[in-house]
């Protein structure tokens, strides 16, 4: 008999951990498993990747209704005379929007917020994974009847003691914690030292002939330009380091490079950045293209790939860079060197806007040190498929 998996995710929009869920789901032996798919946010643009064996059940009435405009919730609130989401929605409305809140606190105010109008899974499965750590890892341990629950953390993140409370009493229902490299391990060891015996390491995975064969296929970069590009894939927000990196684009602009940095990607700080833009007048330097399903054509077709992180748990794009030959700039968050060889296959640097210019001014002037980093990569292994059978032996 088939074992029955389900796996959730906040979205299958273009990031990390997205993109590592559907290579894995890719590579699966359907002849052994049934799989659900249960997301918090439709619509991804990697949606369209999930094989065909793959059931994505339907959105829960909750995520629904909160798509909806407020004026018309009113309405069908009162027809219903059910008000319970109609509260769900206006407490965490009125919270989030009281002051900034990083992302562990908002997953926190999320599930104080709704959890009680988000309908429990119907189902029994022998395995349940969260593949992502705040929302999904709540659900699973509250919300789903599964033999074995497993709950993925792909991002090196240090919780205060307000969060670890919180979050505790939902991994203590998790039978293993899965984070993407030993360095998140350890950060989440420093929340959570009482775990040490329940952490696997399993690293996202990336298939290279995937990413190979991708990065032929549709368009790219369609401005005719023909100077320095730079490429960088993220959510526009606080994580990838956009300070750093407007900052060292105004610095390349000052020395006269004749460059544009393409930004592949949407979030919270969009008009923040388009302020910055606007006022250090670098609308020809420092490019939003938005979401691309596809990125690979345009990290393929640049001259570097930079990556201005504060805090990854891996750093997916980065590999990516690699498995396509570009050369990578990136910064020195605490996960870089489960992946870098620092003047080997990239460059890496202080967490600041000169070292990442320094970095990029290296690449461009130095051709010695650029070749010799693109015939590293050229021969370096291509992606790590391999971490399934990680994944079989887990799941069991």
């Amino acid at each position: 008999m088939k074992k029955r998996l389900l796996f959730v995710i906040d979205s299958l929009h273009c990031a990390g951990a997205e993109k590592s869920l559907v290579t894995l789901l890719g590579l699966l032996d359907y002849s052994k498993y049934n799989v659900d798919l249960i997301l918090f946010g439709h619509g991804g643009e990697l949606e369209q990747l999930v094989p065909d064996e793959v059931n994505i059940l339907p959105p829960f009435k909750y995520t629904q209704f909160a798509k909806s405009r407020l004026s018309e919730v009113f309405v069908e609130s009162f027809k219903e005379g059910s008000f319970q989401m109609l509260y769900a929605r206006l407490k965490y409305s009125v919270k989030i929007h009281s002051k900034k809140y990083r992302n562990s606190q908002k997953a926190r105010l999320y599930w104080q917020s709704v959890s009680r109008v988000i309908e429990r899974n119907p189902k029994t499965y022998d395995v349940a994974i969260s593949y992502a750590q705040g929302v999904p890892t709540f659900y699973v341990a509250e919300k789903v009847n599964a033999s074995k629950k497993f709950g993925w953390v792909n991002v090196s993140y240090r919780l205060d003691k307000k969060e670890k409370e919180f979050q505790e009493k939902f991994y203590d229902q998790i039978n293993e914690i899965v984070t993407v490299s030993d360095s998140t391990k350890e950060v989440l060891l420093e929340s959570f030292p009482k775990y040490t015996d329940k952490i696997k390491v399993i690293h996202d995975i990336n298939n290279p002939l995937l990413i190979s064969d991708m990065s032929g296929i549709g368009s790219d970069y369609e401005d005719l330009f023909d100077g320095i590009r730079i490429v960088t894939i993220g959510r526009l927000a606080n994580q990838k380091g956009y300070d750093i990196a407007l900052e060292t684009c105004r610095k390349l602009k000052e020395q006269g490079i004749h460059f544009r940095w393409y930004v592949l990607g949407k979030g919270p700080l969009k008009k923040e950045i388009e302020d910055y833009i606007e006022k250090h007048d670098l609308s020809e330097h420092f490019i939003l293209l938005g979401v691309k399903a596809n990125p690979y054509p345009f990290i393929k077709n640049a001259d570097m790939y930079v990556q201005t992180s504060k805090f990854e748990g891996f750093g997916i794009a980065i590999a990516e860079a690699r498995m396509l030959n570009v050369p990578v700039v990136t910064t020195k968050f605490d996960a870089v060197y489960s992946q870098m060889v620092d003047g080997k296959n990239g460059l890496v640097v202080d967490m600041n806007s000169a070292a990442v210019c320094d970095g990029i001014m290296a690449l461009i002037n130095d051709h010695e040190l650029r070749q010799s980093i693109v015939s590293y990569l050229e021969n370096e292994k291509k992606g790590n498929v391999e971490e399934i059978e990680k994944f079989y032996q887990l799941i069991g």
